[in-house]
Parts: structure tokens; sequence; C-alpha cells
């Protein structure tokens, strides 16, 4: 079994059962037990920046899927769940993005892990952060913590208890 980082995202319709649905889906899959989930934080959009706030979390599993069928199961998920692709980092119902996969490191035309820009987004960072405070990048060496430290993205995040939906 590998431990299994994924981020998740909405900004698109009712976010909050987008979401739930995303991670229900996840843990009735077969290879795949969740271990922890993230608070839910409200974020504003990133790249393209004319849509509406995001909610985001982070989901611990385990797994023995292979890297490429777990890409193909969160596809289906986001599929199942009414993913309409738009323009790129544009609008979604729901998003799943691998971010780490044990210590792997993977590069196809498909797939990247570790997430090549997870280091950079404090969407990211900070509910990995809240559930892996010491997980350690496995390219850059460094725990989730220092990287959320250091990092210079200034974009709000508001932790989903804190703000009114």
């Amino acid at each position: 079994m590998h431990a299994v980082y994924i981020g998740f995202g909405s900004n698109i319709g009712d976010r909050q059962a987008h979401i739930q649905n995303a991670i229900h889906a996840l843990s009735k899959t077969e290879g795949i037990t969740l271990q922890k989930i993230s608070s839910v934080y409200k974020t504003d959009p990133v790249g393209y920046e004319a849509q509406a706030q995001f909610l985001n979390g982070v989901v611990a599993i385990q797994t023995n899927l292979p890297p490429l069928s777990l890409l193909h199961t969160l596809k289906n998920i986001e599929t199942a769940i009414g993913r309409q692709h738009r323009i790129r980092w544009g609008p979604r119902e729901i998003d799943l993005d691998i971010l780490i996969y044990g210590d792997r490191c993977l590069q196809t035309e498909k797939l990247i892990i570790p997430h090549p820009e997870m280091h950079l987004r404090r969407f990211v960072l900070a509910p990995l952060a809240e559930i892996a405070p010491d997980l350690v990048h496995p390219v850059l060496k460094e725990t989730v913590q220092t990287l959320l430290a250091r990092l210079e993205d200034d974009t709000s995040i508001v932790k989903k208890e804190d703000c009114v939906l």
C-alpha cells in the first residue's frame, strides 16, 4: 500500500456537495482506504482569476492502485460528478489531483508526481500541512510545513468553518 495525498477543489454549483460526493466515491473505490481529510478552505482562484472562489482541501489515502490507474479513477470520479472541461485553471465542478504518491517521482505525458506546482500554492500546502506537516516533498526534500512557511503566495485562504458560504 502507498500513502497518497490528493488535492480537491470546486468552485461551480454546490461546491460542498461536489467535494463530499468525490470523497465518498473515493471511499467506495476498491483498493483505496481513506486516512485523513483536511478542513475545507475557501480560497481565491489562481491563474485565471475572473471566477468564483474555490473550496479546496486535501485527502490522505492508502492505495494499492498504480499511479496511472489512480489517475484514471480520479478522472472517472470527476466525470461522474459532472466536471466539464473548460479553460486551463478555469472554473470546475470538481478537481482531483495527485499531489504526492509515496516517495515516487514520475513524469509522463498524462501525470507528473509530485504535482509540479504544489509547492507554490497556499491552497494546497495549507490543508496538506494540516494533515501531514512532516511529510517530505520527494524532490525538494523539505517538509510541507517548511514549504508553507517560506511560501510567497499571498492569495486569500480561510478555513471553511471561519467563513460564510
